[in-house]
């Protein structure tokens, strides 16, 4: 069944109408006329079972059958901060983490990024990966879409560090010592509803002057097993990581 995010202002009492893309999406893609089903979601409230009473050009007018109860977030809220790299590789983490479970994205500005982002150009790039975003949280079924936060310097991302519970980031090095701090012995401290923080550096890795600001803000290296892993695929191994530990373990 399709689902759509919502926003709050067009949810009335038991009546939600739908907008913008998702009409088109509605009415052009998917054909859907009165009387059909698709699952609405509010973005405080959740999913709800909708029925679909009338489509015309200015929206997609539907009544609310039933709020769904439904379990699909990960208990932990993991904020995934990535160094820019070339091509790509930032769009997958966001679509692949999104289908993982992370709550938030934020792009950050690594010194041994190779990508340097245009400032002018910064809006329409983050407005393209949180439509991923959106896109990945519909296509995996979950009930929040993460947020994309703009591209921000290691300084700012150290100025968030008091709204999480743990601060995190995956340092290659750690793959290359016989005496590491592994994923599993940092996942034993974490408990269910609490927030974390972790950073992952650009394809060449974070530079020795980052390594130092971590440390001196406290943050812990985490291994990731005993390769040296693409900095697209660290934060997925992480997630993945988190969900059979918190999800499938338990």
């Amino acid at each position: 069944m399709q689902r759509y995010f919502i926003g709050e202002e067009h949810w009335g009492d038991r009546k939600v109408t739908i907008y913008g893309e998702d009409l088109h999406h509605i009415s052009r893609v998917m054909r859907m006329t009165s009387g059909d089903q698709l699952i609405g979601i509010h973005p405080d409230e959740g999913p709800a079972l909708c029925k679909i009473l009338n489509v015309n050009e200015d929206g997609v007018e539907c009544a609310v059958l039933e709020w769904l109860e439904e379990d699909k977030e990960l208990p932990i809220q993991v904020t995934i901060v990535a160094g820019l790299g070339k091509g790509d590789k930032l769009e997958h983490i966001v679509q692949k983490g999104t289908e993982l479970g992370a709550f938030e994205f934020i792009p950050f500005q690594a010194d041994r990024s190779v990508a340097k982002w245009d400032k002018k150009k910064v809006p329409k790039k983050i407005q393209r990966l949180q439509k991923i975003a959106k896109e990945a949280s519909e296509q995996s079924e979950r009930s929040h879409v993460p947020e994309v936060c703009t591209v921000h310097t290691l300084q700012q991302v150290f100025q968030l560090k008091d709204r999480y519970h743990w601060w995190l980031y995956a340092y290659e090095n750690e793959a290359r010592k016989k005496e590491h701090q592994s994923l599993a012995t940092r996942l034993k401290m974490v408990r269910p509803g609490e927030k974390v923080i972790v950073i992952f550096g650009p394809e060449g890795g974070f530079s020795d002057k980052e390594v130092s600001q971590l440390e001196e803000k406290n943050f812990l290296s985490v291994r990731l097993g005993p390769r040296i892993l693409r900095m697209e695929t660290a934060p997925l191994y992480f997630l993945s990581s988190l969900s059979y530990v918190f999800e499938e373990e338990r």
